[in-house]
């Protein structure tokens, strides 16, 4: 309960707001009285420089007119964080038979083979067996599993890297009509080279999965969970 006798609900807070005291005082009645400057006493005009980026303080103290996308240099933000490459997990190790979580293959099951420069994983399906082909993921999204596939006497070929899975420039559209519909759209083809290394590469690998019993099937098969089933009581 507010006290009658003070302006103050509780101690610290007033129970008047900023105007309600400011009229209560009357303190608009009192004449400001205002001293004529002299002008030996005036401070001379400081001179307006182009602000930067870096230079925040002056930047904040100058008139607002003066603060113009034009007077003020752009210059690029130094980054001091160094770029490195994820660590891999110790669960994944080459010949690891991996379950993906995102993408276009999601629930498939591929075959891992290294890690990258840029830290992603290179992994195969292969594609004879879930039609999955050589591409990049992120380990992020990847479960380990126990299975393992021998690739004892497999070497990766040092042509897969970040540079082999850059997309080629596609032709700038016109923007006609034709586009717009699809006419005359031609198919894009599969580049021939990379064809070819992927059959080389599911050769060895559809070789070594071969000599296991069930590892064919295991691999075909696209992971899934039912009702009742929690992701993380589960043994992989």
């Amino acid at each position: 309960m507010a006290n009658s006798r003070t302006n103050q609900l509780v101690p610290g807070i007033s129970r008047l707001s900023r105007s309600k005291v400011f009229s209560k005082r009357a303190a608009y009645k009192i004449a400001k009285e205002s001293k004529p400057k002299d002008a030996a006493t005036k401070k001379p005009a400081a001179e307006v420089k182009p602000s930067t980026t870096r230079d925040l303080v002056n930047a904040l103290t100058q008139k607002k007119k003066t603060l113009d996308s034009r007077n003020i240099a752009l210059e690029p933000k130094a980054v001091r964080k160094a770029q490195r490459a994820a660590s891999l997990r110790k669960s994944i190790t080459p010949g690891t038979v991996l379950i993906l979580l995102a993408g276009r293959f999601r629930g498939k099951r591929v075959v891992f083979l290294k890690q990258l420069k840029s830290g992603l994983l290179l992994v195969t399906g292969p594609f004879k067996i879930n039609g999955v082909p050589i591409r990049r993921v992120n380990q992020a999204y990847v479960i380990a599993t126990s299975t393992k596939v021998d690739l004892a006497g497999f070497k990766v070929d040092a042509k897969f890297n970040d540079a082999y899975f850059k997309k080629e420039a596609q032709p700038k559209l016109k923007g006609t009509e034709e586009e717009f519909f699809g006419e005359n759209a031609k198919k894009k083809e599969h580049p021939a080279h990379k064809i070819a290394d992927q059959k080389v590469v599911d050769e060895k690998i559809v070789a070594a999965v071969a000599k296991v019993p069930y590892l064919a099937s295991y691999l075909a098969s696209t992971f899934s969970l039912s009702n009742g089933q929690a992701p993380h009581t589960l043994k992989f």
